[in-house]
């Protein structure tokens, strides 16, 4: 076994821009509703909320989705040094259609629970559960979940 890449996933630069600027923009017109003309002060409360949310969540987007996500035979890992799950450690991955997964991505369950963990667009784990994908293209997705798919069975043919 080696630390080779077989596959990565990672956001094209227009998917980057596109996702993070459609935030931003939701942001901004929230912020300026509310500066403009709130009805009232619970409206005006509500509308820097999320307005401010969704600019925060855009620059989180943005530092995100500037790393990858890497499978070698043994690690499935982000280019930030954080080890997403340990290959041997998979159970299961859904790429049905009514999986509550990512757009255009897959979700995995692993045999241990990690920490919560989100980076907007790219990846989430919540427990045992972990989302791979959202402004990620899905081709690189399916490839990168079908590899893992046949290394999950060709370990249970073998054990």
């Amino acid at each position: 076994m080696t630390d080779e890449v077989l596959v990565t996933v990672e956001a094209s630069g227009l998917r980057r821009v596109m996702g993070v600027a459609m935030l931003a923009v939701i942001g901004v017109l929230l912020l300026y509703v509310a500066a403009s003309k709130p009805p009232s002060l619970a409206w005006l409360a509500f509308l820097l909320g999320i307005g401010l949310g969704a600019l925060w969540l855009s620059v989180r987007m943005w530092q995100a989705t500037s790393h990858k996500i890497e499978l070698t035979e043994k690690v499935l890992r982000c280019t930030d040094g954080t080890v997403i799950a340990q290959v041997c450690d998979i159970e299961a991955i859904d790429r049905g259609f009514f999986a509550f997964k990512p757009s255009n991505g897959f979700l995995i369950r692993t045999a241990t629970p990690g920490a919560r963990v989100w980076l907007p667009g790219l990846w989430w784990r919540a427990g045992r559960r972990i989302g791979i994908g959202g402004v990620t293209p899905g081709s690189q997705s399916k490839t990168m979940s079908e590899i893992l798919a046949a290394m999950i069975a060709q370990r249970s043919m073998g054990s």
